[in-house]
């Protein structure tokens, strides 16, 4: 994007001018083509920030296969990215088939258009439940790829014709690998590796979430010497997470549909500005 349409988007955003012309916040930041110049920044946290110097995950390498790139997602802090290609090589060697890798973040982080709450500073990233051995595939045909749900339709449990032992192996190498904050699941997967492996310790850093029924969500934490990036509260106290807490996801209030947000919505910290107008 040139310096011209940079100008722009940020003269829309600080004069409140995108929202009268009925442009989103996340449209916005998905404009924008090429991350912002310098070193790794991160600014604000997974939820609400940006990302300055972020690099962009190789379209494929050893063990890994980039999904949907015509999102412009694949972008990150240097650490994640060096986590992911390490983790890829990591479970070719343990005999697993190349992994479908999702979205990361946009190259200067901020808002998504569709799809994510987080994934906004560069930290983040999906990689596909999807085991079945994959060709090299050109870029085109890795568009618009639907992985398979590995959840019951009614959310109680993993489907027995498609979940096995494979795929919970998968996942403890990714929870067992350095560097690793925490690993977001499905809880019918995290209760049904409780089921299999209760009591080991890597199962406290797979946690439940909404969603995540054909893929798990990689988060690291802050990288060192980032000071404007705000982390999440640390995973729970010791244990395997296979407790009472995790009942709660099959209950009626956690199976609600949950209220969208009254009001305004948050503010990306000031410095993201500069993040998105740097050139």
């Amino acid at each position: 994007m040139g310096k011209a349409a940079l100008g722009a988007i940020l003269t829309l955003i600080l004069s409140g001018a995108a929202a009268a012309q009925g442009i989103t916040r996340a449209e916005l930041w998905g404009a924008v083509t090429a991350p912002a110049p310098g070193p790794a920044r991160i600014v604000g946290s997974a939820g609400l920030g940006c990302i300055a110097g972020a690099v962009q995950l190789p379209d494929h390498g050893p063990g890994w296969q980039a999904v949907n790139t015509g999102r412009n997602r694949h972008w990150g802090h240097p650490a994640m990215v060096a986590w992911l290609t390490t983790f890829a090589q990591r479970a070719r060697a343990a005999g697993f088939p190349d992994l479908w890798m999702g979205d990361i973040s946009q190259p200067r982080g901020g808002p998504m258009s569709f799809g994510h709450a987080s994934h906004q500073i560069g930290i983040d990233a999906d990689i596909w439940l999807d085991l079945s051995v994959k060709p090299l595939l050109p870029t085109a045909q890795r568009e618009g790829i639907q992985p398979a749900s590995l959840v019951l339709p009614d959310g109680s449990g993993v489907d027995p014709r498609r979940f096995t032992e494979r795929h919970a192996a998968l996942i403890r190498l990714a929870a067992e690998q350095p560097g690793i904050d925490r690993l977001l699941v499905n809880a019918a997967i995290k209760r049904e590796l409780c089921r299999r492996h209760a009591g080991e310790p890597w199962l406290r850093r797979v946690r439940p979430w909404w969603g995540h029924d054909a893929h798990m969500h990689i988060r690291l934490p802050c990288p060192a010497g980032q000071a404007e990036c705000t982390g999440a509260p640390p995973p729970p106290p010791p244990g395997d997470g296979c407790d009472a807490s995790l009942d709660w996801w099959f209950s009626a209030e956690a199976r609600a549909p949950r209220p969208r947000r009254q009001g305004p919505a948050p503010q990306l910290p000031a410095a993201c500005a500069g993040v998105l107008n740097a050139r």
